[in-house]
């Protein structure tokens, strides 16, 4: 892992609703390293993420992502940090009327790519999540495991820097689950950093990497064998 951190934060507050979220916190995620944030519900964790791809801002403190110092961007600039991340989140947001394919070369079309470049990296991440053979299915005819590995190839489809999920695997079984850490940790071992909301402490200790928790404003890295 070498270069610039890909998340610096620096003493950052935030408070939601005259709830305090983050209290003046520091946190630096590595370029290349998975790590999950865990904590209680309702502690901030999706917050916690806003703040990352800055759909909120902090009251106080400094924030820079994949280069980008979110605290103090113009709204102007804000696609371009998010065309630097991956998001995936825990209820899939697949457009219905699209099939697979589609869904995934939207998010290339948006930013002007052309058509020859769409095809080809498509089909790649298709390939990487093991939904080739499914890119001319509609959403609703797959099952929730593999729309949220559709959801995690769109993620990935414009190479961004870092992964944002989101509980990604939250409303699956099991087997479905244990097929999307799979596919994080295929990702990461490729050299993306990888940061993941999650309350599933089995996973944690299954796959463990470095965790920390959201207590009460604060944040403390926590070992996965004790939780």
């Amino acid at each position: 892992m070498t270069g610039n951190p890909v998340i610096e934060m620096y003493n950052a507050s935030l408070s939601y609703d005259k709830k305090l979220i983050l209290d003046e916190v520091s946190f630096e995620l590595e370029n290349g390293q998975f790590c999950y944030l865990i904590g209680s519900t309702g502690a901030g964790k999706s917050s916690f993420l806003k703040m990352l791809y800055r759909e909120v801002i902090p009251d106080d403190g400094l924030i820079k992502v994949a280069g980008f110092d979110v605290t103090t961007m113009p709204e102007g600039k804000v696609p371009f940090l998010r065309r630097s991340l991956g998001i995936v989140f825990q209820d899939f947001q697949l457009l219905p009327d699209r099939n697979v394919y589609d869904n995934i070369a939207f998010a290339m079309e948006v930013i002007g790519a052309n058509r020859a470049d769409i095809k080809q990296r498509v089909l790649e991440v298709l390939n990487l999540v093991g939904l080739g053979h499914k890119r001319h299915s509609m959403p609703e005819e797959l099952s929730g495991g593999e729309q949220q590995r559709v959801v995690i190839a769109r993620a990935l489809v414009n190479e961004p820097r870092l992964l944002l999920a989101d509980e990604p695997t939250g409303n699956l079984d099991p087997e479905a689950s244990a097929g999307i850490m799979d596919i994080l940790r295929q990702i990461n071992h490729r050299g993306m950093a990888v940061l993941m909301v999650t309350h599933n402490y089995d996973l944690v200790r299954q796959y463990p990497y470095r965790t920390i928790r959201l207590n009460r404003g604060k944040i403390e890295d926590v070992s996965p064998s004790k939780l």
